[in-house]
């Protein structure tokens, strides 16, 4: 077929589609397009037509493959009989949208299609990543329990359109649990617990949960654990005994990777580069000062927002204040004069505010996700640090020990049995070491892996920046038009030597 696609008769919904399935613009894997049919609630023998109608039968699915796919799809889904002349004969401004269930099933499988094709590369950006899954987490408004009261969480997911109540302490159990199943990848820092909270503190914890969970959520690899499923749609009342009795034995990562046994070969060169810890040091210095200026930033404008209502306040007590006309001649004018002030100060403070929750949401929370992962990826290192090489040096000193006294009870002529027994020691301790290495090979290509998955975080610093600026610049003309707005309304009922500066 050599039907050609006109630019502006293509829906933003066949691009969006487009992004999902392919990988930076390329052609699109055939099992992806292939899930992809599945989710447009249409027979086999229909799906089996448009796939042959839309020409990659043989070839390659490119882009006007997939837009054709998706018209004959839309024509199909209303009733159309379908044929080539559909689309040699559309003369429409745009052609149909075809109406699609969730695409999280073409999402996580055009991301394990990403990790098999070259399992050194992480293989997408971050446009990829928030198309895993959308999280939300929402604190419930009344506290639960009879004495010793506790708060809930309601907890959604995009991906498994599942909704359900969470504590505090189930974050808890599902981070232990995370640790234990991937103790070589990034697991954020859950948010601190304090016994006595205000509605600050739960706010503050509410949206450090939500980034929590949204990046183990969107995690690459750590998505497709049966532990996140369970975790977003089990509704049982004994919720944390159940999750802790199934998952509690689930072997670590490096027993179930198809890439544990040759992991080494799959490191670059240099291995400077799997970790790059001096940049993402400065990374963190940088976003964390960004972080807190962003925070500065909007506690101001919730402060000026304050101000505008005391100063509200302040004025509706004088605009009703009765001052004998015989004091003041004009005094009903400048009382009407002080109410319409009173009245636009609201507008002022609401507009400030909207702004600061904008800021909050756009440029703060951004940068928080952002710097949740870098500290992670240190803590990662940290922690690896800690554990693998410890164990590795302290494997390798205890051969050292048996080599030692093997040698001794040579020279000393000791029996045959105990020399026997010293080898046999020295065998299982070979065995030790060289799973050791095994596995610090895997966790090497792990945080080579986790490091590429920072710097696609890292990717989001233009657009969060850019917000701010944009921000910046409708925040200071929204505000600046409304005090604009105040002027005219004021200026006739205020004496006129009041309108200019006369201070001597």
């Amino acid at each position: 077929m050599s039907t050609h696609f006109a630019e502006g008769s293509i829906p933003l919904l066949y691009r969006e589609i487009f992004d999902i399935c392919s990988n930076n613009g390329d052609p699109i894997n055939r099992d992806i397009y292939e899930c992809l049919l599945k989710q447009c609630n249409l027979e086999p023998n229909q799906l089996k037509f448009i796939w042959d109608l839309a020409g990659p039968p043989q070839g390659v699915i490119t882009r006007t493959n997939l837009y054709k796919t998706l018209a004959l799809v839309a024509w199909a889904q209303q009733g159309k009989i379908l044929s080539e002349k559909l689309l040699e004969n559309f003369s429409g401004k745009e052609y149909p949208s075809p109406a699609l269930s969730d695409l999280s099933p073409v999402r996580n499988l055009k991301c394990k299609i990403s990790l098999k094709s070259d399992p050194s590369k992480l293989g997408f950006k971050y446009i990829d990543i928030t198309q895993v899954d959308s999280i939300t987490v929402e604190l419930v408004p009344e506290k639960k329990g009879l004495f010793l009261k506790h708060s809930e969480y309601l907890v959604t997911s995009r991906r498994f359109n599942s909704r359900v109540t969470r504590r505090y302490n189930d974050f808890v159990i599902l981070n232990d649990l995370l640790l234990n199943r991937f103790p070589y990848r990034i697991i954020p820092r859950l948010p601190p617990k304090r016994i006595v909270s205000d509605s600050q503190f739960l706010e503050v914890r509410r949206r450090a949960l939500q980034r929590w969970l949204t990046l183990v959520c969107r995690h690459p690899t750590v998505c497709h654990d049966a532990t996140i499923s369970f975790f977003l749609t089990d509704e049982s009342v004994e919720f944390q005994s159940r999750i802790r009795d199934i998952f509690r034995r689930a072997p670590d990562e490096f027993m179930t990777s198809d890439v544990a046994a040759n992991a080494k070969s799959l490191l670059p060169v240099d291995y400077a580069e799997i970790t790059n810890r001096d940049q993402i040091r400065t990374l963190i210095q940088v976003i964390s000062r960004l972080k807190f200026l962003a925070k500065e930033d909007i506690e101001r404008q919730s402060s000026y927002a304050k101000d505008s209502e005391d100063l509200a306040s302040v004025l509706k007590t004088l605009s009703v204040l009765n001052i004998d006309h015989t004091y003041i001649e004009k005094w009903s004018h400048i009382q009407r004069g002080l109410t319409i002030i009173s009245q636009e100060l609201h507008a002022v403070a609401n507009k400030s505010q909207q702004h600061a929750s904008v800021e909050q949401i756009t440029v703060s929370e951004r940068l928080g996700l952002l710097l949740d992962v870098l500290v992670s990826h240190k803590d990662l290192c940290e922690r690896l640090e800690k554990g693998l090489v410890n164990d590795h040096q302290a494997a390798l000193s205890k051969m050292l020990s048996l080599k030692k006294r093997k040698i001794q009870g040579a020279l000393k002529g000791t029996d045959v049995e105990s020399i026997v027994k010293l080898e046999e020691k020295m065998l299982a301790q070979e065995n030790v070491i060289s799973n050791i290495e095994l596995r610090s090979d895997f966790s090497l290509y792990c945080v080579h892996m986790e490091t590429q998955l920072v710097y696609a975080y890292v990717e989001t610093l233009p657009s969060i920046l850019n917000s701010l600026m944009t921000l910046k610049v409708r925040s200071h003309t929204e505000l600046a038009e409304i005090w604009k707005q105040i002027l005219p309304h004021i200026q006739p009922f205020l004496p006129h030597d009041a309108k200019g500066d006369h201070s001597s």
